[in-house]
């Protein structure tokens, strides 16, 4: 009997294809009209295939996009927060609903997609329900307004895995379930992470490890905005944590391919519920969760999680912790009765300053082997 959790909806979607018939679609997807996609959307799909997404089998159709928008629900009233779309341009639609198109990425056949709708949607409207702004400085409105005039909904079947640099670290749902189960985990917490790791991040995670079986670091692989870290260096700076100081027998590292939304409370739910398709039955939320700016509430991602009690995972709601020079130790103000002149806070933006300095964070920031790594790294952020 599987101990992980079920994904959510109840069961993983699988959309890939193989065999014979995988081939002849190949073949015949070069006669097909066509769309050509990006990575993010090429990651999309692949998400969507392999269950990530579950329970989507493709991209939404009007009905589940504006439920989505409206109340965080599809149309089937399960919860979901960010539409899953694929946008192109009214002139580059030579298709009809009902049609079998081929999606392409970088010049080759991913997959073949039944369209079983095409609308035009309100840009304001999504930028604003979902990004809670139109101010066009937040990278997510930017990227909406940048979008094609029509969505395209429709199931999707994938032909071919898109190539990455990082499969070596990659697990799919499917493998994570065996996985979870293979070890006797019944209780498995989701850890997402954008950023490098700094001495409060495993404070968090190995306090969550201390009351659970096992513990899924999920660094999010893929576009985020000028300035984060990037993923050679997120992926690197964990395997020199993880191999010095985290248990090899109760801890996994695999990522999770997909973009940054940077929709804050949004996106936090969202992060849940995939890993919840990943087995995971707690998850971690952080100060200011997949924030940007000064856009969300620094516990807007606690608070909407209030409105999802059939989630169907567990939050873990983490606030402000600090280390303290008199403590000697990572605390938080439920424990520690000292002077803020005290406290040494944990700051992305003060890290990477130091890193742009050439000056290593201290000790009391990050673990010395971290920091020595992410010096002598090259492309340490992205321009």
């Amino acid at each position: 009997m599987p101990m992980a959790n079920k994904p959510h909806g109840g069961k993983l979607v699988d959309r890939t294809l193989d065999g014979r018939i995988r081939d002849i679609l190949i073949q015949e997807a070069w006669e097909m009209s066509r769309v050509n996609v990006g990575a993010d959307l090429a990651k999309d799909i692949e998400n969507i295939a392999v269950g990530v997404f579950s329970p989507l089998e493709g991209f939404m159709v009007y009905e589940d996009y504006i439920s989505v928008l409206k109340s965080m629900r599809l149309a089937n009233e399960l919860p979901w927060t960010i539409p899953i779309v694929l946008d192109v341009n009214s002139r580059d639609i030579d298709f009809k609903e009902g049609d079998d198109i081929a999606i392409f990425y970088m010049d080759k056949p991913l997959a073949i997609m039944r369209v079983e709708e095409i609308y035009s949607y309100d840009k304001e409207q999504y930028a604003q329900n979902v990004y809670k702004t139109l101010d066009r400085e937040h990278p997510g409105v930017r990227r909406v307004y940048g979008m094609g005039d029509k969505l395209i909904g429709g199931r999707i079947d994938l032909l071919e895995f898109p190539e990455t640099k990082f499969s070596q670290y990659k697990l799919y749902p499917k493998e994570t379930h065996f996985l979870f189960d293979a070890r006797g985990w019944k209780t498995i917490v989701g850890f997402q992470t954008r950023n490098v790791p700094h001495i409060g991040h495993e404070y968090i995670q190995k306090t969550a490890l201390t009351f659970f079986d096992g513990l899924f670091i999920n660094p999010l692989i893929g576009k985020k905005k000028k300035g984060d870290f990037t993923d050679d260096a997120i992926l690197g700076a964990y395997k020199v944590l993880l191999s010095k100081y985290f248990p090899k027998d109760n801890t996994v590292l695999a990522i999770l391919e997909t973009w940054m939304r940077y929709a804050g409370p949004r996106e936090a739910i969202f992060h849940a519920i995939l890993r919840k398709n990943y087995g995971c039955t707690h998850f971690i939320v952080g100060r200011d969760h997949a924030g940007v700016g000064n856009y969300y509430g620094p516990y807007e991602a606690h608070d909407i999680f209030h409105e999802f009690p059939d989630l169907g995972i567990t939050p873990l709601f983490f606030k402000t912790f600090y280390y303290c020079n008199i403590c000697e130790n990572i605390v938080n103000d439920r424990i520690c009765p000292h002077p803020k002149t005290e406290h040494l806070y944990f700051s992305g933006t003060m890290i990477r300053e130091l890193f742009v300095r050439g000056e290593l964070p201290s000790e009391k920031i990050m673990r010395r082997e971290v920091a020595e790594y992410l010096m002598n790294l090259r492309y340490k952020f992205v321009e």
